[in-house]
This record gives structure tokens, sequence and C-alpha cells, in this order.
């Protein structure tokens, strides 16, 4: 796997090592050494996927609180997205900082978001789906989220928003 630290510190861009011949290519798309050798966190306990059925489907922004605060590996494995993180760690640099990354089924591309992070994302084709390895087991009552149009962030979203669920819609303005 490549590593490629982005502008926020820790989060990082996998992408596969393609080893390619006439039959296509082969790659790996997780390794916990590969991980704990960058210094990252390689204990994944969960993995889980969405279906997203419309381009424009917004979901996210969702962390969950210490101590069930989680890493994600996210992965296009279907169609497109565009996904959003937020630094929500108060003594980074980057606190309140959002990059964004198009991950595809083509591009095979990943992203890696360290725990205290918000992620989301949108759809940017219909019939999409995401896959998701994480490192704490889902716990609704440690779940918290920002509201994708929070105007704190201003996060700039490429396409229009369509869909967004109700609970999605109605996380208060970011304070803290």
């Amino acid at each position: 796997m490549i590593f490629t630290e982005t502008a926020l510190q820790g989060a990082f861009i996998l992408e596969v090592k393609q080893l390619e011949d006439e039959r296509g290519f082969f790659g790996r798309t997780w390794c916990k050494k590969e991980m704990e050798d960058h210094g990252l966190n390689g204990n994944v306990v969960q993995a889980n996927m969405s279906y997203n059925k419309k381009k424009g489907t917004v979901r996210g922004m969702h962390f969950q609180h210490s101590p069930y605060a989680e890493t994600k590996l996210i992965r296009c494995t279907r169609g497109a997205i565009y996904d959003v993180i937020i630094d929500l760690r108060k003594d980074s640099p980057t606190y309140k900082q959002w990059i964004g990354v198009e991950l595809t089924e083509q591009n095979h591309k990943m992203l890696y978001v360290p725990e205290n992070f918000a992620h989301g994302f949108i759809t940017l084709e219909d019939d999409t789906e995401v896959a998701y390895q994480v490192t704490q087991y889902y716990t609704p009552g440690a779940e918290g989220g920002i509201r994708w149009n929070d105007p704190s962030f201003n996060i700039q979203w490429p396409v229009p928003v369509d869909l967004v669920s109700d609970k999605d819609k109605n996380h208060p303005d970011y304070t803290a």
C-alpha cells in the first residue's frame, strides 16, 4: 500500500500498489503490520458497508465520543463518493479544518480517518457502495454528529445535496 499524509495531521490517503499482468492486477487493501509500521491504528474490530441509491446522498458527519472514538478506513467499492473529514481534536494545529477526497471504484483510494475526526460523504453517482473498517464497536450512546451544512465548517460539496436523513439534518450547530 502507498501511504500519503493529508493536510490534516494523522489522516492519510492509502492507495493500492497494483501488481499488473495480462489478467488485470492484484493489490493489498489491508495489512495490520503496514498500518502499524506507519504509526496508524490497525486494530480493526468491525467492517461495515453502506449502499446509496441516489447521487447527491449525504451520510454524515459522524463520530463517536471517547472512550469509544473510532479510527476508520473508508473505501468506495462501487460508484464514487466525495469523502469529507473534519479534525475535532482541540489540541490539533488543524482543529476544525476539513478536507475532501474523491474515492471511486476506479481509483481504489482509501481514506484513513483518525480518532476524534468527524466523517461523512456525498455520493457522486447512483448505486454507490462504501466499505468501512473501524477500530471500535458501534456504541449508540457514544455517537455524535455535525450537520452537513454547519456554518462553522462551510464544507464545499461538489454536487447538489439531494438526500439527507432527518437525523443528519437536525444536528445542532457545532460548538466547542
